[in-house]
């Protein structure tokens, strides 16, 4: 089932670095954020946390709350998170079965040649539960502003 914008996207359940378990139903009344990013602690995925973690405050003043997920650990989590003082909180979708359903999993142009990973992408969901809009292929520079710019924009 694809993500659709005003549809509301599969609920998950996710183990985070502190130990506690995120459960997507319990962010209703908020914007949730949903990022899907390859690895922790490389160059790409590094820009997009520290950029997602820069704009932290502005995200909670406009009742937003951001989810980095990957298929790395909850303990590489904790080592991304100390060694780039992170703010946001990650996600570990081990067996992948989250990003499969976001579509965030499958097959991708990596420097001119096919393969199967994680796409990097982006799921905003609204405070009804109801996706607001979905970047299926996102960016790692900037990216983290675009969202917050829909947020502020459907907010109104």
């Amino acid at each position: 089932m694809p993500i659709e914008v005003g549809k509301k996207p599969p609920a998950f359940t996710l183990p985070t670095y502190d130990g506690s378990k995120v459960k997507l139903t319990d962010q209703k009344g908020k914007y949730v954020v949903v990022y899907f990013y390859p690895k922790d602690m490389t160059p790409g995925c590094t820009i997009q946390a520290t950029e997602f973690t820069a704009l932290k405050k502005k995200f909670e003043k406009a009742n937003a709350i951001v989810f980095g997920i990957s298929k790395d650990s909850v303990e590489t989590h904790c080592k991304f998170r100390d060694k780039e003082k992170l703010t946001v909180a990650l996600l570990s979708d081990t067996d992948g079965k989250v990003m499969e359903k976001y579509g965030a999993w499958g097959e991708k142009n990596m420097y001119g040649k096919k393969t199967v990973g994680v796409i990097r992408s982006t799921v905003l969901i609204g405070p009804d539960g109801k996706v607001v809009k979905h970047w299926k292929r996102a960016t790692s520079k900037g990216h983290a502003q675009k969202v917050l710019d829909v947020i502020l924009a459907d907010a109104g």
